[in-house]
């Protein structure tokens, strides 16, 4: 059909020209780390409180589960919408929303008003959609490949440093001696996070679109837009039924299933103690994504061999982390303790939510590097992280819903995500076993040239396409392959 005919808009510079500050790579990661740090990352700090800092965790529960449920369809049919209206725009709106899901939970906590908890919810749900959409295309796609690594853990520093300073924010007021038993946080909490987020939407206007942005190396970010919205919708089809994909599905519904930890919190700790754990935990965070990332980006290894260690790595994580979860966890259950970060047993249970967020991301870290070295095309890589993200949301959706009720023991919620977790091994492995980065594609491709691929150059140039003049066979050889690729 002619009227889906991709557009390529996708070359290396034939003449340097000066890079401007705004324009780089590393620019483009600050302006997509700050928003993370302060959209979604403040909202994980409220959440990191236990049921966003509620004294009971149901009604909470239900607005996530709201908010995931939106979220993961937005996330899917966000890549569209991206390709369409550009990434800054897209990030723009992604943004909007979150403020007022804030603003719910403060007239909540100290008005007890509930309509704005769930409108706010819906707002956010949409917003985080189409955020999540562009943000993991922006900061996978803009840096050149061999610096994914890198630019994915400034993205995720960013995103994590939120919650640390929305930990840091809710420590500081409520610290106190009375905030020692069980109970909800200081509304002035929210109050102090709605204000801040306000601020996420005019710093994504900030952004430059793809083909604006300048590498360090001259070479472009490859987009392949769609010309029509329809088709966009058709190469969303066609990716979403691609065989690895429907593989990793049970991996994205398990990453963040997890939502538990919100429930093992109100249950067992105080209000100061929450408030700690949502402060500290996320150096182990850090630490994390930084170990997953230094991995993922090591020059002395082959990109598949890293993605095979980083599976392996991210199994004996959670391995670990839950086997510890399930035996502390059957401990409570026969003895409900009450912990302020002063008692004797407070690091136990700590260690649980501390292992489970610090397995969580560093499999995040991976699936994402794994999904970025399927294409080097930003507008098929948009799709990818729209899935991934999308499905992660229903996954988390549904745990939220499974955590509105109060299990004995917990052990519903745990033993649903443990079974989750081990029936996601497998077909990864073979998602694993049979990929083929982009990367070592493209340097196969690039050996060999041949006259063929040479005329290909030709035509690519005719279209408008302006190609260094050595790197003409190497860059025909990729846009061969990819264009076999995409379905």
């Amino acid at each position: 059909m002619a009227d889906q005919t991709p557009q390529d808009v996708s070359s290396e510079k034939a003449v340097p020209v000066k890079r401007l500050w705004y324009r780089t790579t590393l620019f483009n990661a600050f302006v997509i780390g700050a928003v993370g740090f302060i959209a979604p990352g403040l909202w994980n700090a409220m959440n990191q409180l236990g049921a966003g800092g509620a004294q009971r965790p149901y009604l909470v529960n239900a607005a996530n589960a709201l908010v995931f449920g939106i979220l993961g369809f937005m996330c899917i049919f966000g890549a569209p919408i991206a390709n369409r209206i550009g990434l800054s725009w897209t990030l723009f709106f992604g943004a909007v929303g979150y403020p007022v899901y804030s603003a719910g939970l403060y007239l909540n906590n100290r008005y007890g008003v509930e309509w704005l908890v769930l409108v706010g919810a819906v707002a956010c749900g949409f917003s985080a959609g189409l955020f999540w959409a562009s943000e993991g295309a922006i900061a996978l796609g803009y840096p050149e490949p061999g610096k994914r690594g890198r630019y994915l853990n400034i993205w995720l520093w960013f995103r994590t440093g939120g919650p640390l300073v929305g930990g840091a924010i809710v420590l500081a007021l409520n610290n106190d001696a009375s905030a020692k038993k069980k109970g909800k946080v200081s509304y002035t909490t929210y109050l102090v996070f709605t204000i801040l987020q306000t601020l996420g939407a005019p710093i994504a206007l900030l952004l430059s679109p793809p083909e604006k942005v300048q590498r360090a190396d001259g070479s472009k970010v490859i987009i392949k837009a769609e010309e029509t919205f329809k088709a966009e919708l058709q190469a969303l089809w066609k990716t979403s039924t691609r065989k690895d994909i429907l593989l990793l599905l049970p991996i994205f519904w398990a990453a963040y299933f997890n939502q538990y930890s919100g429930n093992f919190q109100t249950y067992y700790f105080g209000v100061r103690a929450r408030a700690l754990i949502g402060f500290t935990s996320n150096f182990g965070t850090l630490l994390s994504s930084q170990l997953m990332s230094t991995l993922l980006d090591y020059k002395g290894i082959p990109v598949k061999k890293r993605i095979v260690w980083g599976f392996y790595y991210a199994v004996v994580l959670h391995i670990v982390a839950w086997v510890y979860g399930w035996v502390v966890q059957e401990k409570y259950t026969a003895n409900p303790p009450a912990y302020d970060w002063e008692d004797k047993g407070f690091v136990e249970g700590y260690f649980v939510l501390l292992l489970w967020d610090f397995a969580r991301q560093g499999l995040q870290n991976w699936l994402y590097y794994l999904v970025s070295t399927k294409t080097d095309n930003i507008s098929e890589l948009t799709r990818f992280s729209g899935i991934l993200r999308g499905q992660e949301s229903f996954g988390q959706a549904i745990s939220f819903g499974l955590n509105t009720r109060e299990w004995v023991g917990g052990r519903v919620p745990l033993a649903v995500n443990t079974i989750l977790l081990g029936l996601a091994v497998y077909p990864t492995w073979l998602v694993v076993r049979d990929h083929v980065p982009v990367e070592e594609k493209n340097n196969e491709n690039s050996i060999t040239p041949n006259a063929e691929l040479e005329s290909d150059v030709e035509k690519t140039a005719d279209a408008s396409a302006v190609i260094l003049p050595e790197e003409k066979v190497k860059f025909a050889s990729a846009e061969t392959n990819v264009a076999r690729d995409t379905v």
